[in-house]
């Protein structure tokens, strides 16, 4: 046999081996990734049995998706693009974030962002009235904490169930004569903060130091309820 014979022989019995090489890679591959989940074995079964061979003279890109088994599979990692505006927060700035129900810096805050134009609902009137006429002239929390006590005893079955049940029940609320509430000038910013003290309360998006109360009197009395004292809030005692 010629030189010229016995490198061609040698050159034809190497691309052999390479392809016979390249094709056991790319099986295990394929096997490997259906035994991993990414495809059903029987489409990687399938597939390595039709796979269709690449022409001697027919390039390929390692760029461009291919299919088998009706999955398509893509060279390298696949990762989702972040948001422009993305920015990464370390864990000491989350921890530090405020809880869902405090998430206005203050109360005062929380008040000026209710809605003071919209219409209050007759128990919502009920209870924002109680606000303004028990507690006009205290703080917001101690407005708040009046609230409160309208609205748990709504909750407790020792008191009517709604919030003008409550108000309108007898001998409890000074200002209610006649079983009326006195007319409220509403055009006051005090009618404003209780309007919203009272969405507020109802909502439960601020706690107060009273939360569970259901009694209080002004701190300039003692009535010397046989109650548990639950702490004081402005100038009111307020109880359980």
């Amino acid at each position: 046999m010629s030189k010229v014979l016995k490198a061609a022989s040698a050159v034809a019995i190497a691309a052999s081996t390479l392809s016979i090489l390249a094709n056991s890679d790319a099986g295990l591959a394929f096997q490997q990734s259906a035994q991993a989940g990414l495809i059903p074995v029987e489409e990687a079964a399938q597939s390595q049995n039709t796979a269709t061979p690449v022409a001697d003279n027919q390039q390929t890109n390692q760029d461009t998706p291919s299919q088998s088994g009706g999955v398509t599979f893509v060279e390298g990692e696949v990762v989702q693009a972040l948001p422009e505006d993305y920015v990464e927060r370390n864990e000491e700035e989350l921890a530090q974030e405020p809880e869902a129900e405090n998430i206005a810096a203050s109360l005062r805050e929380l008040v000026s962002l209710q809605n003071g134009a919209a219409e209050l609902s007759e128990q919502m009137r009920c209870l924002a009235g109680a606000v303004y006429f028990e507690s006009k002239g205290e703080p917001l929390l101690g407005q708040l904490a009046v609230a409160k006590v309208v609205i748990n005893r709504a909750k407790s079955s020792r008191f009517p169930n709604s919030y003008c049940g409550v108000v309108y029940q007898k001998r409890q609320f000074s200002f209610v004569r006649g079983g009326r509430m006195p007319r409220i000038r509403t055009g006051t910013r005090a009618w404003r903060n209780a309007k919203a003290i009272a969405q507020i309360a109802d909502q439960q998006a601020w706690s107060t130091p009273v939360d569970n109360a259901l009694f209080f009197h002004a701190r300039r009395i003692s009535p010397r309820w046989r109650l548990t004292r639950v702490g004081t809030v402005g100038n009111h005692v307020f109880y359980r």
